[in-house]
């Protein structure tokens, strides 16, 4: 693990590229969380309180919060859906483990389309605090869960916020893990030691439409995310780049924002020297830049 004060230096070379010459790599990712809050009535703990509006309810069963939620598999993940399957875009969906377990119906659909499940907890929670073998515990939970919606094992495992220090080693000691997104440096992937690190990001997501984000109109989260795309392409030329594009459904899947994913995608695949990706896929590739063997789960 990299410490506050042992910044690493790039690991790559700049005439690197990505399938067919590409020089900017674009990572969408849905965030499935949705039946995963935490929640009085499912026996856990509190009840979730982070929303559009941050409410606590202490002692009692939040079906308030439980609505809000309840948008996102409804009608956010069609609306989503409809969107990349009609560009052709492929995506990662960050599935927490509960969540997917009672939406089943999102995986298949998921991977139906060629999209990815990854693996994004069981809960919707930090793992910071966490002791090691509850952790473990957890990251087979999760697994379990995603395997039997999607058919297919993840391969990639982004916690929610803080991790603990065991985290990343757990899920290569896991040996089902091709990647983890628990980093937020650069705009690059890199390597610890054979194991992909994909970083992911919080400002080129529609979670700003939340908590005074910053976001209020579809346009400022389309504005925003072109912004750092036209950049990124630019700075491409000379090097590779990567652009994640965080989404949630019962987040970007409202009406009033939906049309900002749209005009992100249809910007973006106007232009050249762009590849958009599943996160697995840009991990099996920085790997082969790497001049690493292919990945194979171990058993």
């Amino acid at each position: 693990m990299i410490s506050r004060r042992d910044f690493a230096p790039p690991s790559h070379s700049s005439d690197w590229r990505w399938p067919g010459g590409a020089g900017l790599a674009v990572s969408v990712v849905v965030n499935v969380e949705e039946g995963a809050e935490l929640s009085l009535g499912d026996g856990d703990e509190v009840n979730e309180y982070i929303y559009e509006a941050v409410e606590e309810v202490r002692g009692a069963v939040d079906l308030c919060m439980e609505s809000h939620f309840e948008y996102g598999p409804r009608a956010g993940w069609p609306r989503i859906r409809s969107v990349l399957a009609k560009r052709n875009v492929p995506a990662t969906l960050n599935a927490c483990g509960r969540a997917i377990a009672r939406t089943p119906w999102i995986a298949t659909e998921a991977i139906a389309d060629g999209h990815e499940v990854s693996a994004h907890g069981w809960r919707w929670e930090r793992h910071v605090g966490m002791n090691r073998d509850d952790e473990a515990a957890v990251i087979a939970k999760t697994v379990t869960a995603i395997t039997q919606a999607a058919g297919v094992p993840p391969v990639g495992w982004h916690t929610r916020s803080a991790t603990s220090p065991h985290t990343r080693a757990l899920l290569q000691e896991q040996g089902g893990f091709l990647y983890d997104s628990n980093a937020y440096n650069d705009d690059i992937p890199f390597l610890e030691g054979e194991h992909v690190v994909l970083p992911y990001a919080f400002d080129t997501n529609d979670m700003r439409f939340f908590n005074r984000g910053g976001f209020i109109f579809a346009e400022d989260f389309s504005r925003y995310c072109i912004t750092a795309f036209d950049r990124l392409l630019a700075e491409s030329a000379h090097a590779p780049r990567m652009l994640s594009i965080g989404l949630h459904t019962r987040i970007i899947g409202r009406p009033a924002r939906i049309a900002g994913l749209e005009q992100f995608l249809d910007h973006a695949l106007s232009k050249k020297g762009v590849w958009f990706a599943r996160r697995d896929q840009i991990a099996h590739h920085w790997r082969a830049l790497n001049g690493l063997a292919d990945w194979k789960p171990r058993v």
